[in-house]
């Protein structure tokens, strides 16, 4: 019980760093504008926030391993509100990649130690659920975070936003300080042995599925302030409150993604969210004139793109248990991965004749998970079969 309001401290920060990551897609026609670039070049602030994170963050956690959880939690608040202060005093698009940047190191290094730290928190038994807390606070970014954040910036200035972070990020701080008890760092872990485990077909099949999931993720969410206020005509007020929709959605797929896996399977429920997820954004392409069909159509690509998330955290850790905080690690880049390469495509897409063709891209990109884990299936099967005849 004295470790559950340490563990809703972790989720309140985790909003804080959700937030600023997940913000600049609700307000990248405002920074692109206020740099002077193109959306397709803004687009590439995600880009390389996410590629920070994918590179950075094993490279950080393996050389901090030595000095326990909590040192690591303040060195990431640290290293993001270093992120912040670049956004915020630097003038200049290449001053903007370079923060962003810095804040994916700081993000991705917090996002792992702090599930890990929460999952150490928990009594026995009740690991995966504060995970699911935690991720709860990266949900409420989205609920909250963004679309305050298109408010602030349509009413005075983006770079307000970041102000407000940098000063709970400040606070957060102290509060780990406090109340975050220190541990011995653990041994060391080699990329190497990192990357080992790749080897392993299961894993490294669920790793390409979360690859191919937060691609179809990335290049819809990237650009939807863009596609809701071009191809949906929506205007700034209601754009927020459409985002403020999409938020709750979000919120809504991380807690079912817990209540559909424990009632029908890990597996099922995977499957489940990704086809909802490719059959939504195929739809959406072709109905994309119709707010009335559009919006639901949102809500509903939402809910399943987020009961994949934390389903498939539990996934991983299922798959290798004695190896949580790598899979953990692991996972994560596969997401920052994907986010990356869905923000680039995304950006070409948009430069190009048409907005909507993101929706048939990620759709695409969805659809090719869901062969994934088909192939996947019949490998299964296969070895099996051949494993009981011998």
């Amino acid at each position: 019980m004295n470790n559950t309001w340490k563990i809703y401290m972790l989720t309140l920060i985790s909003f804080l760093v959700g937030t600023s990551q997940f913000v600049i897609s609700g307000i990248l026609d405002e920074v692109a504008t206020s740099v002077g670039v193109s959306l397709s070049a803004a687009g590439q602030l995600i880009t390389v926030f996410a590629l920070a994170t994918t590179i950075g963050t094993p490279v950080v956690i393996v050389a901090t391993s030595k000095i326990g959880r909590r040192k690591q939690l303040l060195l990431a608040l640290a290293i993001i509100l270093l992120g912040i202060m670049l956004t915020i005093t630097l003038p200049g698009f290449g001053f903007l990649l370079l923060s962003r940047i810095v804040l994916g190191v700081g993000s991705g290094v917090f996002v792992v130690t702090s599930y890990a730290t929460a999952a150490n928190l928990a009594p026995a038994g009740r690991q995966a659920r504060a995970m699911s807390n935690v991720s709860l606070g990266f949900s409420a970014s989205l609920v909250f975070g963004v679309p305050i954040g298109r408010v602030v910036a349509v009413t005075y200035d983006w770079k307000v936003i970041f102000w407000g972070i940098g000063l709970f990020t400040l606070l957060g701080i102290f509060a780990i300080a406090k109340a975050i008890p220190s541990t011995k760092g653990e041994a060391s872990v080699p990329l190497g042995k990192q990357l080992a485990l790749l080897k392993n077909p299961k894993i490294a099949t669920a790793l390409g599925v979360t690859f191919f999931v937060f691609i179809g993720y990335s290049v819809v969410n990237t650009y939807i302030t863009p596609f809701l206020t071009s191809v949906m005509s929506l205007s700034g007020g209601v754009v927020s409150v459409i985002l403020f929709v999409l938020g709750i959605a979000s919120l809504i797929g991380s807690k079912f993604g817990g209540f559909l896996a424990d009632r029908t399977g890990t597996a099922r429920t995977l499957v489940i969210s990704m086809i909802v997820q490719a059959l939504a954004l195929a739809l959406l392409s072709i109905a994309a004139g119709s707010n009335f069909v559009s919006i639901p159509l949102l809500i509903l690509w939402t809910i399943a793109a987020w009961t994949f998330g934390p389903t498939q955290n539990f996934n991983l850790l299922s798959l290798a248990p004695e190896a949580s905080g790598i899979m953990l690690s692991l996972n994560s880049t596969f997401v920052q991965l994907g986010f990356a390469v869905g923000a680039g495509i995304g950006g070409v897409a948009v430069g190009g004749p048409s907005i909507l063709s993101i929706c048939w891209i990620g759709a695409a990109a969805v659809a090719a998970a869901v062969a994934v884990v088909s192939v996947s299936f019949g490998l299964t099967r296969s070895f099996s079969k051949r494993a009981a005849t011998e």
